[in-house]
């Protein structure tokens, strides 16, 4: 039986992902430290609206309120034996909010990073890992979620144990890393290696979330198109702009305008599943659909377009936009960075779990 997600890219041209969940919790009383997920039991309405608004917006996917649902997360805040009922709340507020849609609206299930260093670098082995990723992945589908959405990888380690742990469920799995200014991950993994990953793994979809900004981004979604079978079916989903720290607190200073193109853009590299990561706001969505319904779709964009409509690309970027990375080199590269490690990665990943 053909599952939503592929009937509805069967039907049209690209589908409407949403914005920032933790970044829009802030707005909403969120303080920072605090878990997101915590919300789905002791502030479900204010979830709700949140998930509301990215419908009303134009969303055909929302996301759930479960990042850091897994049990290494939550036991940062003493939660850890509250991983189903806290990710089956998340499936069923957004279920109950998309079913609300006059249209077609589904709901993935957010899967994120562990926050741990996986074997052989660090402490936690990838069966832990996997059946930690299993454990949420099976609860998120009990509350109704379509497919699941494993975001803001760092590895292919982490990134291969969530996809067999989402397995678990037999919905359709997603896979995004993140990729920083050299067009990397922090834990050094290229585009080409994901357009590798998804040939092996049997993604619905891949692709690239948060991260720095636009421009970046739809860098990583051309390179990982020319690396990509034909068929595959690619994610975009960029932060509002570069993040800057003002008066205390992180902001980004991409415009609704700035959006609307970035989506376009987005479309034009190869993606068909567009969406915005930290401080898209439901308003800046809105504007975005507008964008994509007018947009008529232009040959894939080179460095010149890119860096014309959204700005800079960074020299790693740049790099393998201009081929001078081979997937050799992209592949040797990542391979001494995992071997080497960062000692920071563990701390991005914490400091990550409220901004998607």
């Amino acid at each position: 039986m053909t599952d939503r997600l592929t009937s509805m890219l069967a039907e049209r041209p690209w589908l409407l992902a949403d914005g920032a969940t933790g970044t829009n919790l802030f707005e909403r009383g969120l303080q920072s430290g605090d878990a997101p997920e915590l919300w789905n039991a002791d502030h479900p309405e204010r979830i709700a609206e949140l998930e509301r608004a990215f419908v009303d917006a134009g969303a055909d996917i929302i996301l759930t309120n479960s990042f850091g649902g897994t049990r290494y997360r939550l036991k940062l805040h003493k939660a850890e034996d509250r991983v189903a009922e806290l990710n089956e709340k998340a499936a069923r507020i957004a279920r109950a909010e998309a079913d609300r849609a006059e249209r077609a609206v589904l709901v993935a299930g957010s899967v994120g990073p562990t926050g741990e260093i996986l074997e052989p670098l660090g402490p936690l082995s990838i069966d832990a890992a996997r059946d930690a990723f299993a454990e949420q992945a099976l609860a998120l589908s009990k509350g109704g979620a379509d497919l699941i959405w494993i975001e803001t990888m760092s590895s292919i380690e982490e990134t291969e144990a969530a996809i067999a742990g989402a397995r678990a469920t037999g919905l359709p799995i997603i896979a995004t890393l993140s990729f920083d200014t050299n067009g990397r991950t922090m834990m050094g993994v290229t585009p080409f290696e994901l357009a590798g990953l998804h040939r092996s793994n049997g993604l619905a979809a891949c692709g690239s979330n948060c991260g720095t900004g636009p421009s970046e981004l739809i860098a990583c979604i051309v390179n990982l198109a020319t690396a990509s079978d034909p068929a595959a079916i690619l994610v975009a989903k960029a932060n509002c702009g570069i993040p800057q720290f003002i008066d205390g607190a992180i902001r980004f200073n991409g415009t609704p305008e700035l959006m609307a193109k970035y989506a376009c853009l987005a479309w034009d590299a190869g993606a068909r599943i567009i969406g915005g990561c930290c401080g898209t706001t439901p308003e800046t969505l809105r504007i975005m659909r507008q964008a994509l319904e007018a947009h008529v779709r232009q040959p894939k964009p080179d460095l010149a377009a890119i860096e014309a409509t959204l700005g800079p690309i960074s020299t790693g970027a740049t790099a393998q936009l201009r081929g001078e990375l081979s997937r050799e080199a992209g592949a040797a590269a990542s391979a001494t960075v995992r071997r080497l490690g960062r000692r920071g990665a563990r701390a991005q990943n914490t400091e990550r779990e409220s901004g998607n």
